[in-house]
């Protein structure tokens, strides 16, 4: 029974790496994304331009809605692909 919870441990620590490396994907994904569409690539200034911070704050907001919505959707059909997989089985 050990070996089992050793398992079960050692496929959680997995999961939550996996899972931090996503975020940390997304993060960089988003902040050179937002980057690129409200920064021009000269610019005088050390500080953000107040359009260029409301331009970010939107970019960043629409970003993580839209990878929340995936995220629902890609669990949304993992749960119908399970629950089809089960009638299946019970079929046999």
């Amino acid at each position: 029974m050990a070996a089992n919870v050793n398992l079960n441990e050692e496929q959680l620590k997995i999961v939550g790496e996996l899972e931090i490396e996503m975020m940390a994907d997304m993060y960089n994904r988003m902040t050179t994304s937002c980057h690129k569409k409200c920064v021009p690539p000269k610019y005088k200034d050390s500080e953000l331009t107040k359009g260029e911070c409301v331009c970010i704050d939107r970019c960043v907001a629409k970003y993580l809605d839209i990878h929340d919505r995936i995220g629902k959707k890609l669990t949304s059909i993992s749960a119908q692909d399970e629950q089809a997989l089960k009638k299946l089985q019970g079929q046999k």
